[in-house]
């Protein structure tokens, strides 16, 4: 069942539990204004959907927020956690993970391995504690959890298989089993329908939506498909030009006469 909460449904909305809350968060490219967010909030254990014309900021915010680029000025918090200053993988570390547009899968490697690089704190990884010992119960460990993702996600008969091998939707699989190998408490998809055929795309929805319904799980994703949001998500936020321009419950959001002027257009006007 989805989420229920109060909110206001109105730009920098207050949350009854956010679990990420983002605060002036300014970003310029030369004379360009990428994202400017006065006031955000994500409540814990939803489903949020961010919407937008093309160039709105979308994927700029998911970058300064999970520390794959820095913004001019803001900050933000995780479970109460300042991010500012952090490097992506401390990101990842502290409980937010993100998926890319265009998938970053190492094709030349293993599904398998591909999942298992996702784990976090490998003792291995260190020359003094390889060299010590110790290590090869928490590569079995993580591959044991591994391959119960990749069942999970429909991909065990491609464990061995090369990851460049895989389909567009498959990859998208891919990616979200290697982010829940960090445990995350926020996962942020770019979006994760892109590219997929009809019959895959149904899968990732109930994938999605486990991962809020089944394991609580916070879930932000950009989304172009206003049928896909209308189905899936808690709260809708709508940026534009890089700012908030709306946010609310999936109705509400589809008949703010700014959204639709903004991104939806006549060829919605059944959702106004």
């Amino acid at each position: 069942m989805p989420a229920e909460f109060e909110a206001v449904a109105e730009p920098g909305g207050r949350k009854p539990d956010p679990v990420l809350v983002v605060d002036e968060m300014f970003r310029r490219f030369g004379g360009l204004t990428a994202v400017h967010v006065h006031h955000l909030e994500v409540q814990r254990g939803t489903i949020t959907s961010l919407i937008g014309p093309n160039g709105a900021g979308k994927t700029t915010l998911f970058n300064l927020l999970t520390g794959f680029d820095k913004p001019n000025a803001g900050e933000w918090h995780l479970d109460g956690g300042p991010l500012v200053g952090i490097s992506s993988y401390e990101v990842a570390r502290r409980g937010m993970v993100r998926t890319f547009q265009l998938t970053k899968s190492l094709a030349r490697l293993s599904v398998l391995d591909n999942v298992v690089l996702g784990a976090p704190d490998q003792p291995g990884e260190r020359l003094v504690r390889a060299l010590v010992g110790g290590w090869r119960r928490r590569e079995s460990e993580n591959e044991t959890k591994a391959l119960e993702l990749l069942d999970r996600f429909g991909l065990a008969e491609k464990r061995d298989d090369y990851a460049g091998s895989l389909s567009g939707g498959q990859r998208k699989l891919l990616e979200m089993a290697r982010a829940l190998m960090v445990d995350p408490a926020v996962i942020m998809l770019d979006e994760p329908m892109a590219g997929v055929n009809p019959a895959l795309t149904e899968d990732l929805l109930v994938h999605i939506k486990n991962l809020r319904d089944v394991e609580g799980k916070t879930v932000v994703f950009i989304e172009h498909d206003m049928d896909v949001v209308m189905d899936i998500s808690d709260w809708v936020v709508c940026l534009a030009e890089g700012s908030v321009i709306s946010e609310g419950p999936p109705a509400h959001v589809a008949s703010d006469r700014a959204v639709i002027d903004a991104y939806l257009g006549s060829t919605h006007g059944e959702h106004a």
